[in-house]
């Protein structure tokens, strides 16, 4: 499953104090690593108010590791939140006091809520921070902090084994696919910070109403209901799904479902959530750690074979800039551990169910848990 595999939101923006007001679209989502990943509108638009278009000699000289001019890609915010270390922030002082450090990220909901909830903690930890989060795609975001653009991000684990390193089987034990990524990426000048137990991946779902009716809580219940009765399996899926080995096909042939073509209905991701919840499909593509989820009282359905690669949410830090400020591992951790997939549905739906700003519910949700508090 290739991660950056989704190709996320177009545009790159930063977020400066003036557009956080801003109230993003509603979304659909899904992983990253295809091409968009749970949030807003299909890959999720931009939830800053984008500069028009993209260049495309400044997106490669992006790519290349360099500052070019134009087209938004080197403006950038200084946050400006009075914040510092919470009660449960796992540090007595403020160990980055005199650092200067930019946060990045990809352009869709909860990755933006992520680079927020990353530089929030640094600010609080003393550094001054420059907010460049939102940039379009997978590589754009892994490349400035490759490159020394940026200092961090969060980044899927999944995404880093299978579409930046090039393997083409994922690992199945979470931190064993963590561990290889961490270690094979070395050699790019990048450490993978240990991960959380948020993972944004595959599934399917339905409403309670078509579980109760077709009885099936796993992969396995569908693949043996597709044999017993194929015309009551029905799939609203996005058009890539239906196309990836990571995907429909993968899926099928692991779990030997037999799922007719005219069973398939492809469309957006918005409409899959909402189509899935009215029953228009028995079954529908979601992501793990969407928000619609709980929104739309959806059940998830087991992989109890474990097709989906896992796509646990790490810090993804350029080497140099941790060899000079180490305490960015230090005040990261107690973040990362309390990071799940229900934390992270419910930021989600603050965001592309309520139109919340995603910097002030990540700012909301560290308060609430006690990592930063005002000052």
């Amino acid at each position: 499953m290739s991660r950056a595999p989704r190709s996320r939101r177009p545009g790159l923006s930063s977020w400066g104090p003036a557009l956080r007001s801003r109230r993003p679209a509603p979304s659909s989502g899904g992983p990253d690593f295809r091409s968009r990943r749970p949030g807003l509108s299909s890959g999720r638009p931009a939830l800053r108010s984008r500069r028009p278009g993209l260049c495309r000699a400044v997106a490669a000289a992006l790519l290349a590791g360099l500052l070019a001019g134009g087209c938004g890609l080197v403006s950038g915010s200084a946050m400006s939140d009075a914040v510092l270390p919470g009660p449960k922030a796992g540090y007595p002082d403020r160990p980055l006091t005199g650092a200067q450090l930019t946060v990045t990220s990809k352009e869709f909901t909860e990755q933006i809520v992520l680079g927020q909830i990353m530089g929030l903690v640094f600010q609080a930890a003393g550094a001054h921070v420059i907010d460049r989060t939102s940039i379009q795609g997978s590589i754009g975001a892994r490349e400035a902090v490759k490159s020394g653009t940026a200092d961090a991000a969060y980044e899927y684990t999944g995404t880093g084994w299978i579409t930046y390193l090039g393997h083409t089987k994922p690992v199945i034990d979470p931190q064993e696919q963590w561990r290889v990524v961490r270690d094979e990426d070395r050699k790019n000048g990048l450490v993978w910070l240990p991960p959380s137990k948020l993972n944004n991946t595959y599934a399917l779902a339905l409403n309670p109403a078509n579980q109760k009716k077709l009885g099936v809580h796993t992969l396995s219940d569908v693949a043996a209901l597709s044999h017993k009765n194929p015309g009551a399996v029905t799939l609203c899926v996005e058009n890539e799904f239906a196309t990836r080995n990571d995907g429909l096909p993968g899926m099928a042939r692991a779990y030997g479902m037999q799922v007719p073509s005219g069973n398939v209905r492809k469309m957006t991701g918005g409409v899959v959530y909402t189509e899935t919840k009215k029953g228009t499909c028995a079954l529908g593509e979601v992501f793990t750690t969407d928000g619609r989820i709980k929104a739309m009282n959806l059940q998830v359905l087991a992989d109890d074979k474990h097709f989906f690669p896992n796509y646990n949410a790490a810090p993804e830090i350029n080497a140099a800039s941790l060899k000079k400020y180490p305490a960015m591992a230090e005040v990261l951790a107690p973040v990362t551990r309390a990071l799940n997939n229900t934390v992270a549905q419910e930021l989600n739906r603050k965001v592309d169910v309520d139109g919340e700003d995603p910097h002030q519910v990540a700012k909301d949700w560290l308060l609430k848990e006690g990592f930063i508090k005002e000052g």
